[in-house]
């Protein structure tokens, strides 16, 4: 019987950029877990962040991994289109999974995975950092106490110069282009700050503005939600803002509003005629004017995140963020892209069955006209 005060074990199946973060994250709350193993496929690169990170053990295949019986949580931060699979295995497997947005490619691949996790008695949580980040956790706790009376117009933009990984870029592998990568965050912040109420509607306008002997995908996506209480969420999503990661939300009420900016309000503005090592994510640059930020996970929310689904493990806390939290946003994302296919606003529910990937219904709107 394992103890509710001993630290939850964590295998990571990844070593890319997100699984950096998610072991450095570990690292800073090291009271109520540890990294004990990873798996990447990439030949030396599951021993590298091993070494890097100071893991014990580290394997070339997950399946490996999920045979591990010290570990009791992984996390997946594997391209969209294993997410499914991972965490069937996973759960299979008896291991609880947090697993990284967007949940998945597909709807029926959502229903699987939260199948797969109820028959298995494990749990999967679905990583959305922005339901822990300082900032946002704050206007949601002014809103939720009336500060803003009713709130009815909820605003939140991720841009920066597109994803680290090449994998990103392939919309076979990623399912969708800068909606499917960021929009998902702002998708499902809106609903989480708005309490989570059914979406009635959602319009969408995308277009690949920069990048189009890279992606098929859309880089630039600007999306409006309807919830049933006639609130608004607008996101904007977009790979082509160079200068670094730019993270913020605006909240309107009848009686105020508030502003966050998650990174630069806590940034330091720097001149440097040579430049130094890092100053956010994305920037390419760190001469003449720079804005380094310093807590950088902090201010994302991911060592928080990592708590809170460690505690959830233990039966000490319900996960804010789950297996239907990532299915709401999957539902809103194939809306999305049919909205930008078909030129019209998408009522909902919209469930489409056998879409191969999100994107199709943009690219070939025939198939969002036949499942209306």
């Amino acid at each position: 019987m394992i103890s509710s005060n001993s630290k939850v074990r964590i295998g990571i199946v990844g070593s890319r950029f997100q699984a950096d973060c998610i072991a450095a994250s570990v690292k800073a709350m090291p009271e109520e877990m540890e990294v004990v193993a990873v798996a990447s496929p990439t030949k030396g690169n599951a021993e590298a962040f091993a070494r890097r990170h100071g893991i014990p053990r580290f394997y070339s295949d997950y399946r490996e991994l999920l045979k591990d019986p010290e570990i009791e949580m992984i996390s997946i931060t594997a391209p969209n289109r294993l997410h499914a699979q991972m965490t069937i295995d996973a759960a299979r497997a008896g291991k609880h999974v947090v697993c990284e947005k967007p949940l998945c490619v597909t709807l029926e691949e959502a229903d699987a995975m939260i199948d797969a996790c109820a028959k298995a008695g494990v749990l999967l949580m679905y990583a959305e950092e922005l339901f822990f980040a300082p900032k946002y956790v704050k206007a949601k706790q002014m809103a939720d106490e009336g500060a803003f009376g009713r709130v009815h117009l909820v605003k939140q933009g991720e841009k920066h110069s597109g994803p680290h990984s090449d994998w990103f870029w392939d919309v076979n592998q990623s399912g969708g282009g800068a909606l499917m990568d960021l929009g998902c965050h702002g998708i499902a912040f809106c609903w989480w700050f708005l309490g989570k109420q059914k979406v009635k509607s959602v319009y969408a306008q995308l277009s690949t503005q920069v990048n189009a002997r890279r992606t098929q995908g859309d880089d630039e996506a600007i999306t409006i939600i309807e919830f049933e209480n006639g609130a608004i969420g607008m996101v904007e999503s977009s790979w082509n803002r160079p200068g670094g990661m730019d993270d913020t939300i605006e909240v309107f009420g009848d009686k105020g509003q508030t502003y966050a900016d998650m990174l630069m309000g806590n940034a330091l503005p720097t001149y440097s005629e040579v430049g130094f090592g890092y100053a956010v994510e994305k920037a390419s640059s760190t001469k003449g004017w720079t804005y380094p930020v310093f807590e950088e996970h902090w201010n994302y929310g991911f060592p928080q995140e990592m708590r809170h689904f460690a505690r959830c493990v233990r039966g000490k806390e319900k996960p804010i963020s789950d297996g239907e939290t990532g299915r709401v946003v999957q539902e809103v994302l194939y809306a999305a892209y049919a909205s930008a296919g078909l030129g019209r606003k998408i009522m909902m529910p919209f469930r489409p069955k056998g879409i191969a990937k999100p994107i199709d219904l943009w690219k070939k709107p025939e198939l969002a006209q036949a499942a209306l």
